[in-house]
C-alpha cells in the first residue's frame, strides 16, 4: 500500500518561517542583497516580497547608520566571528522608526565557503520604551532623594538667617540699616519658596488633602491669572456640570496651575489663547503613565505655543532644567507639580510637539462619592492668643546654628530656654526636673528624630506641650496620631514661632 511522501526538511523549515508572523526572517547574498523575504518581515517593515528582494539590507537603516557603515560592519562581524546581535533604529517602507534587535547569522557550504546570511529582526520598542520609563522614576527618585536632602540643610540654614535678620532689624538704631536688613529678609524668603519647591518635586512638603471643587478653584483664581500672564493672552475654561470632586491640597493646585498658566504665556510671546478644561477620565493598565486602573479628574492647560522637541520635553520636570533665559527661571516649576501631583495619588502628564504648541494634564484622585467639600477654618493670624511670656522652653536641634537661633528669637519674646543636641539629651533634662513649661525639637535629627521624640515625651509626660519644627511632611505613621502636636514649618520667623507657642499651650498644659 502507497503511502504519500510526507514534505522535506526543507519544505518543513519554510512552512515553519512562512508561519511566523512576530519577527522579521529573511536571507541575504554574501553582499547582503535580499533573497527571501516572510510575512512576519512584511508585517513589520512594511515591504511585500516583490518589492524588497534584490534590495540591499540597507535600505532598512537610517541614513546617521548608512554613513557609519553599519550595515556593511553587521555583515563583516558575522562572517568573522560567526554571529553578529545589536539593537538599533530601524526603518519601515513609510519612513517610521522602530527599535530593533536584530540577529545575522553566516551561512556556509560543506566546503566552508560563505553562500550567505540569515537575518533575524524583532520590534522591541515597547520593551525599550518600558526600560526607559524605569530609568526615568529611577533617575527622578534619585534627584529627590538629593533635592529633599538638601531642602532641608538650606531650610536649616535660612531659619538661622531669617532668625538673626529679625532680630538684628528690631535692635537697628539707623533707619537705612533696618532697610538693608528688611531686603535681606525678603531675599531669605524668596529662598524659602525655593525650598518648598524643592521639598515638593521630593514629595516632602506638607499637604492638606481634602476634596476639592476644582471648576470652583480656576474660577476663584481667574483673575489673578489674568493679572499674572497680561492682556495679550486669553484664558477660556471649559467644565461640565457633573464633574466630580478632586482629592489634593487645593493650595498647592492653585500654585501648580499658576505654574502651568505662566509657563504657556512664556511658549506664546506673540500672544494666544490658554485653555483650561477639566472631564473625568479613566486610566487603563496598558496606556503609558504609573497610575493605577481607575477613574481620576484630569485638569488640562493647552496652549498653541512654541511646543518642545523630545529632549527638552523628556527632561521638563527634572530640577533646574529651564528653556528660559538666565534670572527668568528656576527649574523648579514644573519638578513642583510633578512632586504634588506623585504625592496626592495623580501624575502630570506633558504632550508637546515643536510648531504645535503644550497640553498639561493634571491627573487627581476622585473623591468617594460620600466625602464633603472641606471649608478651611484656619485661625485668622490676628485672632490668635499672644504667646505666654517669662516661660521656660527646652529647644532641641542638633544644628547649632538654627539651636542658637531659635533660643535668639524665644529669648527675645521674654522665653527662659533650655537647650539640648540631641533626643537623649532633652529626655535627660526632663527627667533630672524641672520640667520646661513647652517642648520645641526640630525633626531631622540622628539617632531620634524629633517625631519619635515626642512620642518618648508623651508616653511620660502627657499633658507636656510639644512643637515640632520640621520641613517635611513625611514623618512616622505614630506621629500622626499625636493629634496635639504642634507643628511649625521650617524656616520659620518669630511670629509664627510665638503663635505656634500660643497653639501648643491651648492644647496642653503649660507647666
Amino acid at each position: 500500500m502507497n503511502q504519500e511522501a510526507g514534505p522535506s526538511p526543507e519544505q518543513r523549515y519554510r512552512l515553519l518561517v512562512e508561519a511566523i508572523t512576530d519577527y522579521a526572517i529573511y536571507m541575504l547574498d554574501p553582499a547582503g542583497n535580499i533573497t527571501s523575504w516572510n510575512p512576519g518581515a512584511e508585517r513589520l517593515k512594511g515591504y511585500s516580497e516583490s518589492e524588497i528582494v534584490g534590495k540591499h539590507v540597507s535600505a532598512f537603516y537610517t541614513a546617521e547608520d548608512r554613513g557609519a557603515g553599519l550595515p556593511e560592519e553587521g555583515l563583516r562581524i558575522a562572517a568573522q566571528e560567526g554571529r553578529f546581535e545589536r539593537e538599533g533604529w530601524r526603518l519601515r517602507k513609510d519612513g517610521s522608526r522602530f527599535w530593533a534587535n536584530v540577529i545575522i547569522d553566516p551561512i556556509r557550504n560543506a566546503e566552508n565557503e560563505l553562500i550567505g546570511f540569515a537575518k533575524i529582526t524583532r520590534d522591541i520598542s515597547e520593551k525599550r520604551a518600558a526600560q526607559e520609563a524605569m530609568f526615568q522614576a529611577q533617575k527622578m527618585e534619585a534627584v529627590g532623594q538629593l533635592t529633599g536632602g538638601l531642602a532641608h540643610d538650606f531650610n536649616n540654614l535660612l531659619t538661622a538667617i531669617l532668625g538673626s535678620l529679625q532680630i538684628a532689624k528690631k535692635r537697628a538704631v539707623r533707619p537705612d540699616v533696618a532697610d538693608l536688613i528688611e531686603n535681606a529678609i525678603q531675599g531669605a524668603q524668596r529662598g524659602a519658596t525655593l525650598t518648598q519647591r524643592l521639598l515638593a518635586f521630593a514629595r516632602r512638603q506638607e499637604l492638606q488633602i481634602s476634596p476639592v471643587r476644582v471648576a470652583d478653584l480656576v474660577t476663584g483664581m481667574t483673575d489673578l491669572m489674568r493679572r499674572t500672564i497680561g492682556p495679550e493672552i486669553i484664558i477660556n475654561t471649559s467644565f461640565p456640570l457633573d464633574l466630580p470632586l478632586a482629592l489634593t491640597d487645593g493650595n498647592q493646585l492653585e500654585s501648580a496651575l499658576l505654574n502651568l498658566v505662566v509657563n504657556a504665556r512664556d511658549a506664546m510671546p506673540g500672544g494666544g489663547e490658554i485653555m483650561i478644561a477639566a472631564e473625568r477620565r479613566t486610566a487603563k493598565v496598558d496606556e503609558p503613565h504609573s497610575l493605577a486602573p481607575g477613574d481620576y479628574l484630569c485638569l488640562s492647560v493647552t496652549d498653541k505655543g512654541e511646543g518642545m522637541d523630545e529632549e527638552t520635553l523628556a527632561n521638563a520636570t527634572t530640577p533646574f532644567f529651564t528653556t528660559k533665559g538666565v534670572g527668568k527661571g528656576t527649574g523648579l516649576g514644573l519638578a513642583m507639580v510633578h512632586g504634588l501631583m506623585a504625592q496626592c495619588g495623580g501624575q502630570l502628564l506633558l504632550d508637546s510637539s515643536p510648531g504645535v504648541g503644550t497640553r498639561a494634564e493634571l491627573w487627581l484622585p476622585i473623591a468617594a462619592e460620600t466625602s464633603t467639600l472641606t471649608v478651611a477654618t484656619s485661625t485668622p493670624e490676628a485672632t490668635i492668643d499672644p504667646a505666654p511670656t517669662s516661660m521656660s522652653v527646652l529647644v532641641v536641634d542638633d544644628d547649632s546654628l538654627v539651636l542658637m537661633n531659635t533660643v535668639l528669637l524665644l529669648e527675645d519674646l521674654g522665653m527662659e530656654t533650655i537647650q539640648a543636641s540631641s533626643g537623649e539629651e532633652a529626655l535627660a533634662i526632663m527627667e533630672a526636673g524641672p520640667l520646661p513649661a513647652v517642648v520645641v525639637t526640630d525633626h531631622a535629627m540622628p539617632r531620634m528624630t524629633g517625631a519619635q521624640l515626642c512620642q518618648r515625651i508623651r508616653e511620660r509626660f502627657p499633658a507636656l506641650p510639644l512643637i515640632l519644627a520640621t520641613g517635611y511632611a513625611e514623618l512616622p505613621n505614630g506621629t500622626a496620631l499625636l493629634g496635639d502636636v504642634v507643628r511649625l514649618t521650617k524656616p520659620f520667623t518669630q511670629d509664627q514661632l510665638a503663635r505656634a507657642l500660643s497653639e501648643a499651650c491651648r492644647a496642653g498644659q503649660c507647666f
